[in-house]
């Protein structure tokens, strides 16, 4: 950042245009999530949950319902990002990204920001799909709000890391695919961990997806499996982690300017 402050103009035009791309693709970006969560709620929330018992005092069918919107947030928000910045380094335009008068900063904020706001729209989108099927409340929105935009930003920008990684499609969706899909399913969106023995319950407090649903389901029942200021902790944490690495990355030019 320059020392006569941020460049808006830069913010809002990257900003601008990532979200244009995205409604030109509304169908696919938006359309094919709802309808991947609508079949889990289907499936787990009526088919299977009818037969299980409340969890926390909770209906299994609600239960999973913010187990089921970081799964959307976290899958969305990597693939928004990644594919945000891979595509200027693909058709070469990076270049000229790189040579305008906008700081790492401002190019991360256009870019994440555009990621995030997409995740936010669509976790909201499966939120007032989620009540077609189930009945739930919230009891903290605020915070349920703030776990939302938090999650969305914080794996925007790990979402951005992987987009400056990657030098193939095909790389683009290792990470996505066989690490943060498999930990959402093993960190407590379809159950509570403390359901599981207590040896898994000690190898599954490793993973850091347990942090973010628990906090984001605190925010809806008020019930958590681990601490809410240690979910909020160890998510700001991994953002500051990410916000670090990028800022390594432009500093370095880190398959950027190769």
């Amino acid at each position: 950042m320059s020392s006569q402050g941020l460049n808006i103009h830069a913010i809002r035009a990257i900003y601008r245009f990532e979200l244009s791309r995205w409604f030109r693709t509304l169908t696919q970006s938006l359309l094919a999530p709802v309808i991947s969560t609508s079949l889990y709620f289907v499936v787990f929330g009526s088919a299977i949950g009818s037969h299980m018992g409340a969890i926390h005092g909770v209906s299994y069918g609600a239960f999973i319902v913010p187990g089921l919107m970081m799964l959307a947030v976290l899958t969305e928000s990597l693939s928004n990002a990644s594919f945000g910045i891979y595509m200027p380094k693909w058709v070469g335009t990076i270049y000229e990204l790189l040579s305008a008068p906008v700081s790492w900063f401002e190019a991360v904020a256009g870019y994440v920001g555009a990621a995030a706001t997409k995740s936010v729209l669509l976790g909201l989108v499966i939120l007032v799909t989620a009540r077609i099927f189930v009945p739930f409340h919230i009891l903290h929105p605020l915070w349920m709000a703030a776990f939302l935009v938090l999650t969305a930003v914080t794996f925007s920008l790990f979402g951005f890391l992987i987009g400056v990684w990657a030098n193939d499609f095909q790389k683009l969706q290792i990470i996505p695919t066989l690490v943060i899909t498999p930990l959402t399913f093993l960190g407590g969106s379809f159950y509570s961990i403390s359901m599981l023995p207590p040896i898994w319950r000690k190898i599954t407090l490793v993973n850091p997806v347990v942090y973010l649903i628990s906090g984001f389901r605190w925010s809806f029942y008020g019930v958590a499996d681990v601490s809410v200021g240690v979910s909020l902790g160890m998510t700001l944490g991994f953002m500051a982690l990410c916000l670090c690495a990028i800022w390594w990355v432009f500093k370095t030019g880190y398959r950027l300017r190769t």
